[in-house]
């Protein structure tokens, strides 16, 4: 998001914060995806509603007649706050409102004691999906109905991952918003991280890390990022030997295929 839509989504996260301590956070989760869906399927209602020129109160009242009695209260007053502020593309309104759905899943896991859970769940499920050419098929088809999307993922995850987990997966998949499944993983993942302030560390190691190893390397980064880290290690026999660390555009790479790499380019060059 641009200056303007930074400065937005910050006045609505302090409405949604607001409103949201007293709320069923699992279902103002679902309420607020199912919003931010409303808008990208009506795209003249979205841009009526963030036409910066139309009155506060008139879009309000507009989003009122829409959504009350279908919506929780907690729901309504941070859509309310979206509509009611100025973003610099319309777009932005449907994202900060998926965004917000997004923290209140993540809120709802740590409440439950299973944040942690969440962020491994999520990295996981990207890896088996990207290792299941079908199944990869079959959740990015666009022809494929969401019903049977939505059936699937139940089977797939439901009672074997958070609640959250399964809610967040199905926002994606169902409603993948011009985003790969990957990307949109990635997105949610870092999000979901957010909620502790911490970064996510992607680690491709040859053999799988001792929960010693992970301990040392998480307190390591720690102490190089001033915050905490939470590592997603992928076994990748391609590294042949070390290890890599990446955590957003950084990459720390410590590889017998990365330094051969390395040669490679040094003698192209």
């Amino acid at each position: 998001m641009r200056g303007l839509s930074r400065a937005s989504l910050a006045e609505v996260e302090e409405r949604f914060n607001a409103v949201a301590g007293s709320a069923d956070l699992g279902t103002l989760a679902d309420e607020l995806f199912a919003v931010a869906d409303l808008f990208d399927r009506e795209h003249g209602l979205r841009r009526s509603l963030s036409d910066a020129a139309r009155p506060a109160e008139q879009k309000a009242q507009t989003l009122r007649i829409l959504l009350e009695g279908k919506v929780s209260t907690a729901a309504l007053e941070t859509a309310i706050s979206a509509v009611s502020v100025k973003w610099a593309r319309s777009g932005d309104l449907a994202d900060a409102l998926e965004r917000l759905g997004v923290v209140a899943a993540s809120a709802e896991a740590e409440a439950q004691g299973k944040l942690d859970d969440v962020e491994d769940e999520l990295f996981r499920f990207g890896r088996i999906v990207a290792g299941n050419l079908d199944l990869h098929r079959t959740l990015a088809d666009p022809a494929a109905p969401a019903q049977a999307k939505r059936e699937l993922l139940t089977t797939l995850l439901g009672g074997k991952a958070a609640p959250s987990t399964l809610r967040l997966v199905t926002q994606l998949v169902v409603h993948p918003r011009g985003r790969s499944l990957d990307g949109g993983l990635e997105q949610f993942g870092s999000l979901v991280a957010a909620q502790r302030q911490r970064l996510v560390a992607v680690v491709r190691s040859a053999v799988a890390f001792s929960e010693e190893q992970k301990q040392r390397l998480a307190a390591w980064l720690r102490t190089s990022y001033g915050r905490d880290v939470h590592l997603n290690v992928e076994v990748d026999p391609r590294v042949i030997g070390g290890f890599s660390v990446r955590i957003g555009d950084d990459l720390i790479d410590s590889t017998v295929a990365g330094r051969i790499e390395e040669v490679r380019r040094r003698l192209a060059g």
